[in-house]
């Protein structure tokens, strides 16, 4: 693999070499015919005559040798022009650094672990990238486009041109070792197929697919999808709630988006049962819990005292780095 991976680099290089080699084989083969030459003596005469070094001929040589020397001269040099020129296009065009800096981003990919990848980079896209940006989780951009804009507010480190409905473009974008994919195609039908890949090669990956459509919803769900996103319901709801609620709406923003080292929202699985009293989880470690959901996928928004956690119940909280590992310790 790394050494296709070098001739893929460098795979520019190959018609002139190619050209340069046949153009050896043919004077080689020519002196032979034409002068008797053998094999040896041949080869050193073409070499010499294509290198233009002016050493002497390794035999006096014949009429039709003479014009078959002027002919191999100016091959010689139409070849050694279009290698200057191919070179140069290669090299100060930037061709070769442009290969050179995606086949590391490949390799670089190959290594990530627990990375997000982002299928379309239309608005809902970038906004998911943005996100993930901040709150500094490594993410794979999947996009049909050759470049992406050049005007956004982030950086995107990692970007492959493909189609990802297709396994081997998932596969590059190293989905087996992936957290989560976000598929936001314009398209339900191409997410779908995303989704249904995505599961096919990895099971246990947490899938967010986008849907333009209530009927879609069903059907990516029964795929494989953990959950579906419709933006332009979203986005009314959203509208609509300010209205009501605006500093309520903008804290929620706030809270679901920011992630740092002094204040973050983070889930925690319970692997043991106990009384949210006897937690005590305020107390001992200034965690704040939200919500819990329980096996069912039912949520209890801010529980009781005399609430049970039972093992795999997750439990919605928010406080510091420290904070949530010290309650993590505890359930």
């Amino acid at each position: 693999m790394f050494l296709l991976q070098r001739l893929n680099l460098l795979k520019g290089l190959f018609p002139p070499l190619v050209l340069l080699g046949g153009l050896i084989l043919f004077g080689t083969f020519g002196y032979i015919v034409i002068e008797k030459f053998n094999f040896l003596d041949a080869l050193y005469m073409t070499v010499i005559t294509i290198a233009s070094v002016g050493f002497h001929e390794v035999h006096p040589l014949s009429d039709a040798g003479r014009i078959f020397t002027i002919f191999l001269i100016l091959i010689n040099l139409g070849l050694f022009t279009y290698f200057i020129t191919l070179l140069s296009r290669y090299f100060f065009d930037l061709e070769f650094i442009k290969k050179y800096k995606l086949l590391k981003m490949e390799n670089e990919i190959k290594k990530l672990q627990s990375h997000v990848i982002i299928c379309g980079f239309g608005r809902n896209g970038k906004e998911s990238a943005n996100i993930l940006n901040k709150n500094k989780i490594p993410f794979v951009v999947l996009e049909e486009k050759n470049e992406l804009e050049t005007d956004l507010n982030f950086d995107v480190t990692y970007f492959l041109k493909g189609d990802a409905t297709k396994d081997e473009t998932l596969l590059e974008a190293g989905i087996k070792n992936a957290r989560a994919i976000i598929t936001t195609l314009p398209l339900d039908a191409d997410n779908l197929f995303v989704v249904l890949t995505a599961k096919q090669l990895n099971p246990n990956i947490t899938i967010i697919s986008r849907a333009s459509k209530d009927s879609s919803i069903t059907k990516l769900k029964i795929a494989g999808a953990n959950n579906v996103i419709m933006p332009d319901k979203i986005g009314g709801a959203h509208m609509a709630t300010l209205v009501m609620l605006p500093d309520v709406v903008e804290l929620l923003s706030i809270m679901s988006t920011k992630n740092s080292s002094s204040f973050k929202v983070a889930e925690l699985k319970a692997s043991k049962s106990i009384l949210l009293d006897d937690l005590d989880l305020w107390h001992k470690t200034n965690c704040t819990i939200l919500g819990i959901k329980n096996e069912a996928n039912d949520y209890t928004i801010n529980p009781p005292s005399s609430y049970n956690i039972n093992p795999g119940e997750r439990l919605i909280v928010m406080g510091s780095n420290e904070q949530i590992e010290s309650a993590k310790k505890l359930i």
